[in-house]
Formats: structure tokens, C-alpha cells, sequence
């Protein structure tokens, strides 16, 4: 297993791997790709989960918002459809997704309606030792709904408590180089960190693990410009902080819900006068701009000018023109 002190070097990597070195190339669904099967690496840092490639573009708001969206256990297609218009695409009924919200499945499983949040902390506080800590995600059921349009693509999260440190194991049975990884590993090293404060525990290693890892044909120009790419800048992610994290995460998503319906304006006094530590105001002024950017506002300066570096770097790589000279 080929390890990575962070997510962006092992991208750059497992992108190469897959482009230059594929296995096969099939149409699965009709859809071309190349791919490797069984392909795993090691991240020593899981909270550096960002990509800063100018040519891929990581888009910090959804990051953040499908990583919420998987720990309120939602599966709303208002929400997430919000932050990136794709979605639609994949929802049966036009109102929810049901492989692709993970987060009902963490929260609410199956007909008894398990928190597996709850049951895997459960575990790992009366057995640190335990290799029973685990959150199924992946439904066999799944496979039984004819012309499924959204199929879970991880099967599960495995938490392990190993030299006084939470690591985390994520299996998955299918994996896009080049775009869903980006934002499976931001949300599920978010994850290890949350279950890490929980259990008052440091964040350990993250393994990654996925039975076919592809590129589909459409997305090779872009792959190719990745891999062209001189060496770029790279940041340093702020920590979760270590108390009270869900209280700040119920408040985070009481300002989202005004902001995404537009219901409500924030500059950064606003934030600060919401009770939300440091960590999750950055979150929140995210939110806050991206409801400037998508309702076609003018862009808070100020606000925009609290942001920490990361987060400003990352904001213009995606958005250049709408905040040219903020």
C-alpha cells in the first residue's frame, strides 16, 4: 500500500496511476473508462483533504456541504442540488437521493432505523480494541431497484482506536479518479475527525480502499491538464476544535438553511454574533459568500477578506471572474 503524508499528493499520484497505467478499459452503463481494481493507499495527514491543483478546481463550498449533508443524516435533494445542479441527474423521485446520501444510511439504517454513529462510538469507548466498529452504508436492496439511477458507491467506514488514535478504513466499490474522489475523501477524513473529537481521541491514519478505481473518457482533457501542471501552492487546513462540535454544527446549518433560500444576509459582525467557534465561522462566511455568488449579489469584501488563505485561494481557483479583484 503506497502511503501519502497528505490527500493532495496521493490525487496527483492515484490520477497518473490510473491514466497512464490503466488495466482495462470498459463501457460500463455505455459509459468509456479506463480503470484499475483494487487500489488502496494510506494518508498519514487525513485533515490535509484538500486538492489545490489551479487546473482541477476544488470546489470548497460543496466539500463542505456534502460533508454536512452526510452528518445531519439528510437526504434531501433541495439541499445538496443547491451546491452543485448535477444532482438531479441521480434523484428517482425528484425530491431525495437515496444511495448517494450517506448520511441517512450513518444516521438512520435501514427498517430499525439504527444510528450507527451512535453504536460504533458505543463500541469503541467500551472496547477501544474492537474490529467491530463499522458503518455499513452500502444496501444489497440497492441492486434489486430496477434502472437504480444512484447506487451507493461506498460500502462502508471502519473506525479503529490504534496508539491513542482514531484511524479510519473506507471501502468503496467504485471510484472516480478524477472527480469523486475529491470529494469522498474530504468527507470521509471530515468524518474520522468528527468521530476523533467525539471520543476526545488525536485523528489517526486514513486508508483508502476501492474495488474499481476509473476515469471515465469524457474527463481525459481534463486529466491530461492536471497532470501537465507545474507544482502549485499548498495550504495548511484548520483542525476541528475539540469541544462541542454538534452544537456548532446544529447552529452552522440553522444560518445554511436561511442563506440557501436566501432568506437572510450575513457580513462577518453577523457571524460573529452567532456563537460559532472560529472553525465553523469559516464555514459559515463560505456559506455566506457562495449565497452571494449564486444569487448573483455583490460580494462582501470584507467578508470575503476574513476568510483564511486556504479558503481565499480555493474560492478564486473555482470562482475567478466573479471574484476578480475582491
Amino acid at each position: 500500500m503506497t502511503t501519502y503524508e497528505t490527500f493532495d499528493d496521493a490525487y496527483v499520484s492515484v490520477l497518473a496511476d490510473i491514466y497512464h497505467h490503466p488495466e482495462y478499459f470498459n463501457e460500463p452503463r455505455g459509459f468509456s473508462s479506463r480503470e484499475k481494481l483494487a487500489v488502496n493507499f494510506k494518508i498519514n495527514q487525513p485533515t490535509q483533504r484538500v486538492v489545490y491543483s489551479r487546473k482541477r478546481k476544488t470546489n470548497i463550498i460543496f466539500n463542505f456541504a456534502e460533508a454536512l449533508w452526510y452528518i445531519t443524516g439528510n437526504n434531501s435533494l433541495d439541499y445538496i442540488s443547491y451546491y452543485n445542479q448535477r444532482m438531479p441527474d441521480y434523484s428517482m423521485d425528484g425530491q431525495t437521493l437515496t444511495g448517494t446520501a450517506y448520511g441517512t444510511k450513518l444516521f438512520h439504517f435501514g427498517e430499525g432505523n439504527l444510528n450507527q454513529w451512535q453504536n460504533v462510538k458505543k463500541i469503541l469507548l467500551q472496547d477501544p480494541d474492537s474490529k467491530r466498529a463499522v458503518m455499513q452504508i452500502f444496501d444489497a436492496t440497492e441492486l434489486t431497484i430496477e434502472r437504480n439511477l444512484d447506487v451507493s458507491c461506498t460500502l462502508g467506514l471502519q473506525f479503529f482506536v490504534r496508539n491513542g488514535r482514531l484511524d479510519m478504513v473506507s471501502y468503496m466499490r467504485a471510484n472516480d479518479a478524477f472527480r469523486g474522489i475529491v470529494s469522498d475523501v474530504f468527507s470521509f477524513t471530515l468524518i474520522q475527525e468528527l468521530m476523533a473529537r467525539d471520543l476526545h481521541l488525536e485523528v489517526g491514519h486514513y486508508y483508502h480502499n476501492v474495488g474499481t478505481m476509473h476515469i471515465y473518457e469524457p474527463d481525459n482533457q481534463w486529466v491530461k491538464h492536471v497532470l501537465a501542471e507545474e507544482r502549485y501552492d499548498t495550504f495548511e487546513l484548520p483542525k476541528m476544535p475539540n469541544e462541542e462540535n454538534w452544537q456548532m454544527i446544529n447552529t452552522l446549518m440553522y444560518y445554511e438553511e436561511k442563506l440557501r433560500n436566501n432568506k437572510l444576509l450575513m457580513d462577518w459582525q453577523a457571524i460573529q454574533q452567532t456563537g460559532l467557534s472560529p472553525y465553523w465561522q469559516q464555514i459559515l462566511a463560505l456559506f455566506s459568500i457562495y449565497q452571494m455568488i449564486h444569487y448573483h449579489q455583490k460580494i462582501d469584501r470584507i467578508l470575503f477578506q476574513k476568510l483564511l488563505p486556504v479558503y481565499q485561494y480555493l474560492m478564486i481557483n473555482k470562482w475567478p471572474t466573479v471574484l476578480a479583484g475582491i
